[in-house]
């Protein structure tokens, strides 16, 4: 499969475990049934895990947040594949997504120690070679986001997070323009 592709699933059956105030009421093994339906193999498969709070009816019928616009979104995400295809240019590839895992660990570098954390969760078992290079390539993403030459540690730690859902102790970094 080929290009950028979907998948959604609720936290149980009646959607609300885990959200403060939910009111799930599934059993725990319901719960766990419900979770395993995805399959390891799939799941390996899925390079961003994020958890979606619910949308509240005033948020939704009452004003802007005064969040980005659409229009500073694009503009940014333009200049992040524009960037990825400058360094992709004397490649068959023109998008990080594109770029397979062996030429992503050989071709182009990291910064130096920024692959330590998912090292250590490749040698635990907890990320596969495939996660790995899923991983990279989220990471190549966010340096492209932040107009930046390459990934550092905060890169890769925030592509992890996303991958696994499990926190990494930095908190997420602003997209803008370069980065603290």
């Amino acid at each position: 499969m080929k290009g950028p592709h979907n998948l959604a699933a609720n936290p149980c059956p009646c959607g609300r475990h885990g959200l403060p105030g939910g009111g799930c009421e599934c059993p725990p093994a319901a719960v766990r049934r419900y979770q395993a339906r995805l399959s390891g193999p799939l799941l390996d498969r899925v390079d961003l895990r994020v958890r979606v709070e619910p949308v509240h009816r005033a948020d939704l019928m009452g004003p802007g947040r005064g969040g980005e616009s659409t229009a500073a979104v694009a503009a940014r995400v333009l200049a992040a594949r524009e960037r990825a295809a400058a360094r992709l240019r004397d490649t068959p590839w023109n998008l990080n997504s594109e770029v397979p895992g062996h030429e992503l660990r050989t071709r182009w570098s990291v910064d130096p120690g920024a692959l330590a954390t998912a090292e250590r969760d490749l040698e635990r078992g907890l990320l596969t070679a495939r996660g790995l290079d899923r991983v990279l390539r989220v990471a190549w993403t966010l340096a492209d986001l932040a107009d930046r030459d390459r990934p550092d540690a905060a890169d890769l730690r925030l592509a992890l997070e996303l991958r696994t859902g499990v926190a990494r102790g930095a908190p997420a970094p602003a997209l803008g323009r370069g980065r603290p």
